[in-house]
């Protein structure tokens, strides 16, 4: 059967999904160029044709030329400007993950807060210098980050390393991550009560536990007599962490939170207290 004698019900289908496909295939070219200059150039170009409408509509004619000529020899300089993008876009397309789900800013954000922290723990576990990283979910902590110096700094794995190097102005204390910005250091954390810490844990971890039992807030702590990682959560404690069960642990947890197997970590921790 021809396509104009199908039943118009299927003709409108048809349509929609043609229009739902440009839809998507121009949602996901904004998602390649978003975050580069190629995003201002978009903007001029917006600007070249809605000029180009109001000096047609009011009948400035020298202008509607010089608007037609932008046009006209606009697709090539779009080829030549946007050569970069092109490239990165045509990439992903042979690798398939352009169409593959996008991350928002934000967990782009988290994922490079997670790899910040993971390295500067790295680092620091490797020299025995001890660290406290407290990291805000739900709960609010700005009571705690009232008693520490505030920074309100972009997270880096180089700037945490310094605040937390011996006989520094900041070192001694917690560092207290708020919105992924780290909002101060040197805050005071109440420490834990409980009469089941064992013995050979230090001030660190007990603080660690105490600001786990009043908040929701995940804490990262390495110890500085021995360079273990130890990770703190809804009053536990998980001591002598791998590297990348911690990536994973921070991953599941601030990037997704609704993720069903974010308990799987727990058994591949030690737990203490």
């Amino acid at each position: 059967m021809p396509f104009g004698e199908l039943p118009t019900f299927v003709n409108y289908l048809i349509k929609f999904v043609d229009i739902l496909v440009v839809w998507f295939v121009i949602y996901k070219l904004i998602m390649v160029v978003r975050g580069t200059k190629a995003i201002q150039l978009l903007k001029g170009i917006i600007v070249i044709i809605l000029v180009r409408i109001v000096s047609s509509f009011i009948g400035l004619s020298t202008l509607q030329w010089l608007m037609d000529q932008a046009i006209t020899w606009g697709f090539l300089a779009i080829i030549i400007i946007f050569q970069p993008e092109l490239r990165r876009a045509l990439e992903q397309l042979g690798r398939g993950k352009l169409f593959s789900r996008s991350t928002t800013p934000e967990e782009e954000e988290q994922t490079h807060m997670i790899e910040a922290i993971v390295k500067a723990t790295e680092y620091m576990a490797k020299r025995r210098i001890g660290a406290l990283i407290s990291i805000e979910r739900e709960t609010g902590m700005g009571d705690y980050i009232e008693t520490g110096i505030p920074l309100q700094a972009h997270v880096s794995s180089e700037l945490l390393i310094n605040i937390f190097i011996p006989n520094t102005p900041l070192h001694d204390g917690a560092v207290i991550i708020q919105k992924n910005q780290i909002a101060a250091a040197s805050c005071y954390l109440p420490l834990s009560e409980s009469p089941f810490i064992s013995k050979e844990l230090g001030t660190r971890h007990r603080a660690a536990l105490g600001i786990s039992e009043v908040t929701d807030s995940i804490t990262v702590v390495v110890s500085e007599e021995t360079g273990a990682v130890s990770v703190t959560k809804n009053g536990e404690l998980y001591r002598d962490l791998k590297l990348d069960v911690l990536r994973e642990l921070l991953t599941k947890e601030l990037v997704q939170p609704k993720t069903t197997s974010s308990s799987r970590w727990q058994w591949r921790a030690k737990k203490s207290g």
